[in-house]
């Protein structure tokens, strides 16, 4: 029950939070069944007046339904074109993002690479930008060498929760290849603690780096809302954010993070 965020209105108290704080886009991870309800996406645009890129895609094996080891690579790609072309379970709401295409902590399962291959397919196809899961930060490499294997240009790319563990020497390899990373589980201390992250932001903006950085949070359970006891989506602006410009970090630094590069990735 806590990984059903469907709590309407503690959601759109969020989101209104948001909006006071500046945000007008929030980009919303959950993909082909895992619990994505594009009605419910809809009415907290017109309730609260923010934006919602919805994703199309696959999450990880363990999460796959049963029909992706029957259908082809192409019906795959062909079910996340449709939702980024007429709509997401008939509605208007279409997809903006092909994610979060999920690997497996330390490999690539074969229909993980099918789906990864599809994914790849329903980019060539439609432009949409591509998003990736990583689990605990491994196999980032493996994921853009199999996306640009299959004809996708790695600028179009975003590597998924690069920040759950010592990975400087992998962040540097996949910024060289011309992707984005993400530190996007920031406030998840228990699982890497947020002065680390700080610490490999740093070592990036010393090497000139930022421009391939974005930042977020991985909200995903009702326990993280603020109304059940949790951090809140606006976490990222009321405590990360101070505490990085407290370490040295400018405000221009900071909006390259979280405006310039979202805005360049979605072009």
């Amino acid at each position: 029950v806590d990984c059903r965020l469907d709590q309407y209105a503690f959601i759109c108290q969020e989101m209104n939070d948001l909006m006071t704080r500046g945000v007008r886009n929030v980009i919303e991870m959950t993909n082909r069944y895992m619990g994505r309800n594009a009605q419910f996406m809809l009415d907290v645009m017109r309730e609260t007046g923010i934006n919602v890129v919805a994703c199309t895609g696959y999450y990880q094996d363990a999460f796959f339904p049963e029909h992706v080891a029957t259908r082809s690579v192409q019906e795959l790609a062909q079910e996340m074109v449709d939702e980024i072309e007429q709509g997401i379970d008939g509605t208007d709401l279409k997809a903006g993002i092909i994610a979060e295409i999920g690997s497996s902590e330390g490999k690539i399962t074969p229909l993980e690479e099918k789906v990864f291959i599809a994914a790849a397919l329903a980019h060539n196809q439609t432009g949409r930008p591509i998003s990736t899961h990583t689990s605990f930060s491994t196999m980032g490499l493996e994921q853009l060498a199999l996306l640009q294997a299959h004809g996708v240009d790695l600028s179009r790319v975003t590597v998924g929760h690069c920040d759950l563990k010592d990975n400087l020497d992998n962040i540097l390899k996949m910024i060289d290849l011309g992707a984005y990373v993400q530190f996007d589980t920031i406030g998840k201390n228990s699982y890497y603690p947020d002065e680390k992250r700080i610490a490999m932001l740093h070592a990036l903006r010393d090497r000139g780096l930022l421009n391939r950085v974005m930042l977020s949070m991985d909200i995903t359970r009702r326990s993280h809302l603020k109304a059940n006891g949790g951090y809140g989506y606006d976490y990222l602006l009321t405590t990360f954010i101070p505490q990085l410009r407290q370490s040295g970090f400018s405000q221009a630094d900071v909006d390259v993070m979280l405006r310039e590069n979202p805005s360049q990735f979605f072009q």
